[in-house]
């Protein structure tokens, strides 16, 4: 895949579907490369004539690693934050946001439709608030605000998160297993993952790269970015929120905060649905975006 200079790093990226067809920009979550977003999904978008634009976040994949920066330490971010200071980070979700609106700069896209998961969705949101001009729509699935109010994960699913098991290069077999363990602990309850195609996938990601110290960064910058609602009301974009009710990992409040803090926001709740995109809901957030991104043409329309 191709590599393109943005926001001052560069970034692998994929683009794909018709040319004259309306941007879809897809941003993962925490730690998750590119390659994580279903095959079936974009082909689901291409086919109702969408140009689908995804990228490795910084830290992450194929591009730019941030190594000048060292590891985070997470204690000093958490105090600095309960105090009120500014956190020791590399960078937030500002920046990362930025990211993404340069991505689609150096493409020559002049908006898209913006669409994130999980931290990718707390990005999508910031693009949509700090880079209207960018923003087309904006779907945020399995997200949330930064409300220190809501609800928790749950102690299990945090251990996914906190707890990154076995050096896959000196123990491959326990990564694979701690990651079969973890992608059910968060996972759909009525979609189960199958345990072969998890532990391809996780192999397939190593193999691609293989970068734990970019994962602490990008958490940490997660943790820095701290409650990020007053900017939410900024957001004019045609929004729909996606989560599931069985999410264990962001809590469904999660985005009903979000739906409640962006006016005229949609909210879609999928049932049984955790923290992943098992194949089965493809349809319905396929549907979700292509109704954000309708809302968008019949408003410009309108304005016009």
């Amino acid at each position: 895949m191709p590599q393109i200079a943005a926001n001052g790093l560069s970034f692998e990226y994929q683009d794909v579907g018709p040319r004259g067809g309306e941007a879809v920009l897809l941003i993962m979550g925490l730690g998750g490369q590119m390659t994580r977003w279903p095959p079936a999904m974009i082909e689901a978008l291409t086919g109702r004539g969408f140009r689908v634009v995804s990228f490795d976040n910084r830290d992450v994949g194929l591009s730019a690693k941030l190594e000048a920066a060292g590891p985070p330490d997470i204690p000093a971010v958490l105090e600095a934050m309960a105090r009120g200071a500014k956190p020791p980070v590399a960078y937030t979700l500002h920046d990362m946001a930025a990211d993404a609106a340069g991505v689609l700069e150096a493409l020559g896209i002049a908006r898209a439709h913006i669409v994130g998961a999980s931290m990718g969705g707390m990005i999508a949101q910031l693009v949509a608030a700090d880079h209207p001009a960018k923003t087309a729509s904006l779907t945020s699935i399995m997200s949330t605000t930064g409300n220190p109010e809501l609800p928790r994960a749950t102690p299990e699913a945090m251990a996914v998160i906190t707890q990154r098991g076995p050096d896959p290069r000196q123990d491959l077999e326990g990564f694979l297993a701690h990651t079969v363990k973890g992608a059910r602990t968060i996972g759909s309850p009525a979609w189960p993952g199958n345990e072969a195609e998890i532990r391809e996938r996780a192999l397939s990601d190593f193999r691609r790269s293989f970068y734990p110290v970019g994962f602490a960064r990008q958490y940490a910058a997660v943790i820095a970015t701290g409650d990020w609602r007053e900017r939410l009301k900024r957001i004019t974009a045609p929004t729909v929120i996606v989560h599931g009710a069985d999410d264990p990992l962001v809590p469904l409040e999660g985005g009903r905060d979000t739906a409640a803090n962006i006016a005229g926001a949609e909210l879609v709740v999928i049932e049984g649905m955790g923290h992943d995109l098992p194949v089965p809901v493809l349809p319905r957030i396929v549907e979700a975006i292509a109704r954000a991104a309708e809302r968008a043409g019949k408003e410009g329309r309108a304005a016009a």
